[in-house]
């Protein structure tokens, strides 16, 4: 009699109960490489984690030198300690890997006519340039390997603007960009790419934003949260770093072939407005 086990499923040994048995399916990125840009803290830490939970062998790149060794000890993985608002370290970086997250990136908040352009760009340098530079010697090696996942920590910010911070939603939506283009490349080759764009997350650049706004405005750090940060979401409360690693696991799964070019929007019902 024929079954109608698909040809990707092993078949389930015997119990010993006569039953068929639970054979536990290996890790999704078991075997796999991943590149995390910023990973020493915040989304990138959580990133990292989960993804060496799934099997993954990390690279965990940042400046926090400390942070950054300590966490690729805590994960079996490999610390890579340079500042990416040099270009030239991406060519120091590991270029085989079969799944990068860009996540780095910096804030600063200031009025169009006030904001200092080395500033501006610094932030298209480590948020736009170090992407492209990253993806542009990473992705020969996916298409070689016929597999591969891209996934762009995006924001709220790429799909909609706010006063004062020019660079970073400048930024944001230009690594949208860059993330489809890939995206209609890569197809052809077995690798997608995806942004993942959250609202405000529990982080530690949304927490020092959060005191600077208290201070600036005399309003407590609640009512920055509530009445500021979150005034156009309908979820009143901070996105954690699990959260988003988990969108981000998601997207290197094996059910996810089909998706990309595609923002997903972690923003509790802001862009629904």
């Amino acid at each position: 009699m024929e079954t109608s086990r698909r040809p990707d499923q092993e078949p389930a040994a015997p119990s010993p109960g006569g039953g068929p048995a639970q054979v536990p399916a290996p890790p999704v990125l078991a075997g796999r490489t991943a590149l995390v840009t910023g990973a020493a803290s915040g989304i990138g830490r959580a990133c990292a984690q989960a993804l060496a939970a799934a099997g993954a062998h990390v690279h965990v790149v940042d400046k926090a030198g400390e942070a950054a060794g300590e966490l690729a000890a805590e994960i079996g993985g490999t610390a890579w300690v340079v500042d990416l608002a040099d270009p030239a370290v991406v060519d120091t970086l590991p270029d085989g890997v079969d799944v990068v997250v860009n996540n780095a990136g910096l804030q600063h908040v200031a009025p169009v006519h006030a904001f200092p352009p080395d500033r501006f760009a610094l932030i298209q340098r480590v948020m736009v340039e170090t992407p492209f530079r990253i993806l542009r010697r990473t992705l020969p090696g996916m298409y070689e390997r016929g597999w591969g996942r891209v996934v762009n920590i995006s924001s709220v910010h790429g799909l909609r603007a706010s006063p004062y911070k020019s660079a970073y939603v400048t930024a944001k939506h230009a690594l949208e960009g860059l993330s489809k283009v890939v995206a209609l490349e890569a197809a052809e080759h077995g690798v997608t790419s995806n942004c993942v764009s959250p609202g405000y997350v529990r982080t530690p650049l949304v927490e020092n934003q959060i005191a600077d706004q208290a201070r600036t405005h005399g309003i407590s750090e609640e009512d920055v949260v509530g009445r500021v940060m979150l005034e156009r979401s309908a979820i009143k409360r901070l996105i954690e770093p699990g959260d988003v690693a988990e969108a981000v696991l998601w997207l290197c799964g094996p059910r996810t072939g089909h998706i990309t070019g595609t923002s997903l929007s972690m923003d509790g019902g802001w862009t629904a407005n």
